[in-house]
């Protein structure tokens, strides 16, 4: 059997207001804005992206819920978004030129993982890294470390 192809993942996160939330992906996150509506007039849906990743915003009347607010305060399930970046130092350090405020800063995290985590206007978390190390196909360890 032949299998169908899936190209991609878009978490959908309800906010409070889609043309604030799109313009913050926009300028603060440096996401380019694909589709907002449905009407000019009435917008209430939108999807942002950058390279391969992208995010669903819509504004349903109710206030969002974040992971975190969710997590009991032990903080190990904070995560709304897991975005892979190949450099995770690069961006932190062009983020960091934008004025971005981390929750988490650029570090080496006990999952393993190398990357940073921050909020966006409606209290999702964002985390942006990649694995320390990476089971390659042969099943050989490889470091990843810059």
């Amino acid at each position: 059997m032949i299998q169908a192809e899936i190209s991609s993942i878009m978490p959908f996160f309800i906010v409070r207001d889609v043309p604030s939330s799109l313009a913050f992906y926009e300028e603060r996150f440096g996401f380019e804005i694909i589709f907002k509506g449905p009407e000019p007039n009435d917008i209430f849906f939108g999807i942002v992206r950058r390279g391969g990743a992208a995010i669903i915003l819509k504004a349903v009347g109710v206030d969002p819920v974040p992971n975190g607010t969710r997590d009991i305060g032990c903080g190990i399930a904070r995560w709304d978004a897991y975005l892979h970046v190949p450099d995770p130092d690069a961006l932190a350090a062009e983020y960091a030129s934008r004025g971005v405020e981390f929750f988490q800063p650029l570090k080496d995290n006990d999952d393993g993982l190398r990357g940073f985590e921050v909020k966006d206007a409606d209290g999702y978390v964002l985390f942006f890294g990649r694995p320390v190390s990476q089971i390659m196909p042969n099943n050989v360890l490889q470091s990843t470390k810059s």
